[in-house]
Formats: structure tokens, sequence, C-alpha cells
């Protein structure tokens, strides 16, 4: 459904580094500069990091959150792990397991150094 998801940030290479340690949890290479922007692309999408083109300030969405699938909870804690060794804040419950309509989840909230709630999500098989 989706092809790409951008964020913006206030300072590129600080966010730079915060998501070259959570998505390399991911066996994901750095960001691929591009001008004021940096790409981490997979075989089922992108997502991209930049200031602002228009000028005005980076701002976090109230409500919004990113979701990343993970193959294990171990990839999941590890992700989680990256993110607050470079810069990023727990939000949310603890990094565990969580029941509910969509069935069993193992979940790790994280608020990178912009405040964007960004997600590590693995389903447990059925």
């Amino acid at each position: 459904m989706f092809s790409h998801v951008m964020v913006g940030v206030k300072d590129l290479e600080a966010s730079r580094k915060f998501y070259d340690a959570v998505l390399g949890a991911l066996g994901m290479g750095p960001g691929m500069a591009n001008g004021s922007r940096y790409f981490y692309r997979s075989p089922t999408g992108s997502f991209g990091i930049t200031t602002p083109i228009n000028g005005e300030p980076a701002s976090v969405g109230n409500g919004s959150t990113i979701g990343f699938a993970m193959s294990s909870p171990e990839q999941a804690d590890a992700f989680h792990a990256a993110g607050v060794a470079h810069g990023g804040v727990t939000c949310e419950d603890p990094p565990g397991w969580r029941e509910g309509p969509a069935g069993k989840l193992y979940l790790a909230y994280l608020r990178d150094p912009d405040g964007h709630k960004i997600c590590a999500l693995h389903r447990a098989p059925k």
C-alpha cells in the first residue's frame, strides 16, 4: 500500500545516527544521502528523514506512529536498545507482549530525537 514514509527532522545528522542504529538492528545499511535527506530502502518500501523543504520548522504529528515490522521479539528488543543508545526515549509501556483484537503482538515504542513515535512490532505466529 505504501511506497515510502518521510519524517521531518530538526537535526539531520543526529537523526541519521539514530535511524542508522535502529534500522541497522534490522540489517539495513546506513541511510543514503540525497541533499538534505537520507533514505533507508528495503524490498518492501523506503523510509526517509529530511529537513523540511519549505524552510519551516520540523514538527511531530500528534497521534502519529510509524511501525516497523520485526522478525522476532529479539529483533524488536535490539531495535529498541539501539534507539535508546542513540538519543531515543522509551514511551508507552516497556517492550513486551500485548494481547488485543489484533492478536498477540510484541511491541517496543520509542520517540526519536525529534519526538516522532516509532514502534517495533512482531506478530506472534498463529
